[in-house]
């Protein structure tokens, strides 16, 4: 990733793709809404609400990042979307029940304008869904198609400079990257004969990418972090991020773990469980994609407290995730954490975390950064996997070979300064020995 020369301004219409207009993009859509009409505030999102320093302490620069940087406004945006239930987006957000009836209604004749456009959808990948509003062809090849017209004819209708994608589907079954996902010339050629390995999610990634559209994964699926699609995003030029939007459970162990690896303190176990009864929960009451996002969050703890490095602290613990399926709880996700930890002389003690949170109020705002970040990133040029944007992340795509930094602290440090270098300022290394000259 080269330093920009220049990043072009963002000018006109941003269009914001949503494959999967369910609760988490429906929020999205409406809070955006909402906020444009100042009727809310985007409480969570970086780049409406957050600030980032620039120069010495003593500079007292420190800009709100939509100062900063030449993102799009809310109001520049345009949403789009396809799921597979014909429902428009005022519909859909009355059927996920997360937004109150004051908040959906207050702008419900703007909603009613998103219309789902039929969905890609082989149910094998995500069984306990049933769509009824899906594209029919006679191979993925003709489906990746389908979705390209479906791109050009959303762009040209809404009159969009821009588009950026965000997927806020379902988690699929679990899929390992296989020859068909090694080329460019193999997943082609794998699109042709309906290769089984050859999910939802990467046709609308690849359809995308080859609509010049930046996409970013949502969800834990192997989608866009494979060789062809990688291959793909750098000859066109636009960028890919992903796995796995960084939200509730996942978010509370990258805050405390780095924690306990500052101060050095043991652990002997970490066990998660939790509850929900949205459509992520009654997907994810499947085996198969459970276990795909069970190993999304299993990563994290490894990574961060380097168990080869720190063998003693943290050479054995027992982790362990559970999701169960609780349908009174609607997108009210519970999350319950135990954590058996060890300090000064091996003496035990134990960390209790209830974290009653709402899934996809905390996943909106990172909808919204990621829309107007990816499509930042491509006016400035990058292209490929954009391991800046980690922060948002539970499985973090890095270069080949590079392990992933899961740390939060670490992720924003490395994203403020992707941003500050950017734009040609200093970067800051938080060493401080001018002070005290």
């Amino acid at each position: 990733m080269k330093k920009p020369h220049e990043i072009k301004p963002p000018e006109g219409k941003l269009g914001v793709l949503l494959p999967g207009l369910g609760a988490v993009a429906t929020t999205f859509v409406a809070g955006c809404f909402l906020a444009r009409k100042g009727i809310a505030k985007p409480v969570g999102s970086l780049t409406q609400l957050g600030t980032i320093r620039l120069g010495k302490r003593t500079d007292n620069r420190v800009p709100l990042l939509k100062d900063f940087l030449p993102l799009a406004s809310l109001d520049q945006l345009v949403f789009g979307g396809w799921d597979i239930f014909p429902d428009n987006a005022y519909e859909s957000a009355t059927n996920a029940q997360v937004l109150e009836r004051k908040h959906i209604d207050a702008v419900r004749d703007e909603l009613e304008q998103v219309k789902a456009m039929a969905g890609v959808f082989y149910p094998e990948y995500v069984k306990r869904l049933n769509g009824t509003h899906i594209k029919k062809g006679e191979s993925k090849a003709d489906m990746v198609e389908q979705l390209r017209q479906d791109i050009r004819t959303f762009k040209k209708d809404n009159g969009c400079d821009r588009l950026v994608a965000v997927w806020c589907g379902s988690t699929e079954v679990f899929i390992e990257a296989t020859e068909v996902h090694q080329s460019i010339e193999s997943f082609e050629k794998g699109l042709k004969e309906s290769h089984p390995s050859i999910s939802n999610s990467m046709m609308y990634a690849w359809a995308c990418i080859l609509e010049g559209v930046p996409f970013a994964n949502g969800a834990p699926n192997l989608t866009v972090d494979i060789p062809a699609v990688r291959q793909l995003a750098r000859d066109k030029g636009v960028g890919i991020a992903g796995k796995d939007f960084k939200t509730g459970q996942t978010l509370m162990k990258t805050i405390l773990a780095p924690g306990l690896k500052a101060r050095m303190l043991g652990l002997d176990g970490w066990f998660s469980t939790n509850i929900l009864g949205n459509r992520d929960g009654e997907v994810l009451d499947d085996p198969e994609s459970f276990h795909t996002k069970e190993v999304s969050k299993l990563g994290v703890l490894d990574t961060i407290l380097q168990p080869s490095t720190y063998p003693e602290l943290y050479g054995n613990i027992f982790h362990k995730v559970r999701i169960e399926y609780y349908p009174p709880r609607g997108d009210s996700k519970e999350g319950w954490d135990n954590l058996d930890i060890f300090g000064w002389l091996g003496y035990p003690m134990q960390i209790k975390l209830n974290f009653l949170c709402r899934d996809s109020i905390l996943a909106a705002p990172i909808v919204l950064d990621l829309a107007l970040l990816m499509d930042l990133g491509h006016r400035a040029g990058f292209s490929g996997c954009q391991e800046w944007l980690s922060f948002y992340f539970k499985s973090p795509m890095t270069a080949p070979g590079l392990y992933p930094e899961h740390d939060l602290f670490i992720q924003s440090m490395k994203m403020k300064n992707t941003m500050r270098w950017m734009m040609g300022e200093e970067l800051i290394t938080h060493l401080g020995n001018e002070y005290y000259d």
